[in-house]
């Protein structure tokens, strides 16, 4: 836990010396060095005035949802996002996320059972947060062997519209200690702690009221879903 908050306060104090626009994705997202006394690092900003407009989510709002899909992994418990903060860049206020040490030829493609009890949790994680845009890209390997999930912006829809590649777990039953955790998100959001709050206040309060009816659904069903509706695939 300490080695997280430092690198939290490492990504919140370090000043920005290099950066280059990286070619992928809609938006504009930069690879950035920092540097704070005798420490440097990468990380990754995505500036607000560099998100694409969206017809069907609120403009300038990809940042905080990044960030809100930071806190709610760490609330449950699950630490699979990258630590991330919202601060002042280059560009204007955004995020800045650590940056994951990965193989880019491995994606969630090429993932094994090893890794499915981590996959688990990230499909779980994606049906709470309504996550539209899941990719096989969004799931990275460390060094380490850790499965991280990337690229959260489109969260929290107050309408439901899950796409993702990640379903090899459909009519399964969701793992218990996974529907616990929910369970005590579910319990806590009518008296929030400063964590929770800084989460909800992040959102629109349709979007709050979604997320509540998302966890009874899930918690209720207790099974993942199988494919259905329209383009239940990210492009």
């Amino acid at each position: 836990m300490q080695a997280e908050q430092s690198g939290l306060d490492f990504l919140l104090k370090a000043e920005f010396v290099a950066g280059q626009l990286t070619p992928a994705g809609s938006n504009y997202t930069f690879l950035v060095k920092l540097c704070l006394g005798e420490r440097t690092g990468v990380a990754i900003y995505k500036p607000r005035d560099g998100e694409a407009p969206l017809w069907d989510f609120p403009r300038g709002t990809l940042y905080k949802r990044e960030y809100a899909s930071y806190l709610l992994s760490q609330i449950l418990g699950w630490h699979f996002i990258p630590a991330t903060v919202i601060r002042e860049g280059p560009h204007g206020i955004g995020t800045v996320q650590e940056y994951i040490e990965h193989d880019p030829k491995v994606n969630y493609h090429s993932l094994t059972a090893a890794e499915a009890p981590a996959l688990q949790m990230v499909a779980c994680f994606d049906l709470v947060a309504n996550n539209t845009d899941r990719k096989s890209v969004h799931l990275l390997l460390s060094p380490d062997g850790k499965l991280w999930g990337i690229d959260h912006g489109l969260t929290f829809h107050a309408d439901t519209k899950i796409r993702t590649v990640i379903w090899d777990f459909r009519g399964k039953l969701i793992p218990d200690h996974l529907l616990a955790s929910l369970r005590a998100l579910d319990a806590s959001l009518g008296h929030p702690h400063p964590q929770l709050q800084e989460f909800l206040d992040l959102l629109q309060a349709e979007e709050v009221r979604a997320l509540h009816r998302r966890l009874q659904w899930v918690l209720t069903e207790g099974v993942y879903p199988g494919v259905a509706g329209q383009r239940p695939f990210p492009p």
